[in-house]
């Protein structure tokens, strides 16, 4: 049996899932029981191995509180393929939706969001390129 790689656009959407489950603080058990499944399918889902249905993708919007489009907000241009092309991306986008989707990224972004300070955020941003040694500090 050939094992098949699972579809670009089920693994966006999943961790789209995953990222808005996991900012709004819900459990993969807790997502499941409201959708009537049990957690390995939302874990099926996230990861992208399990195509979510249009009904199914309704319910989770609902559940987590977003527009459907939101599981398809900054889709990758080579994993739409000819099928549209208003969802352009850079090169470097992807590793950017890789951390924003992982633990730590989804922490640093929660408590990023929570400083009311402007000027405090910004220089966070300045101590975080500083510590990283960024190049790029006119962006």
């Amino acid at each position: 049996m050939v094992k098949r790689n699972p579809n670009p656009i089920d693994v966006h959407v999943g961790s789209r899932v995953r990222m808005r489950r996991m900012l709004i603080g819900m459990s993969q058990e807790r997502l499941g029981e409201q959708l009537g499944l049990t957690f390995q399918q939302v874990q099926k889902y996230e990861k992208g191995s399990n195509r979510v249905s249009a009904s199914r993708l309704y319910q989770m919007a609902k559940i987590l509180g977003v527009p459907v489009q939101y599981f398809f907000e900054g889709l990758p241009q080579e994993s739409v393929g000819n099928y549209e092309a208003g969802f352009a991306e850079s090169a470097g986008e992807p590793t950017i939706m890789n951390f924003l989707t992982s633990s730590e990224g989804l922490q640093l972004n929660k408590a990023f969001t929570q400083i009311a300070d402007v000027s405090v955020r910004r220089k966070v941003v300045e101590l975080v390129r500083a510590i990283a040694g960024d190049r790029h500090e006119h962006d």
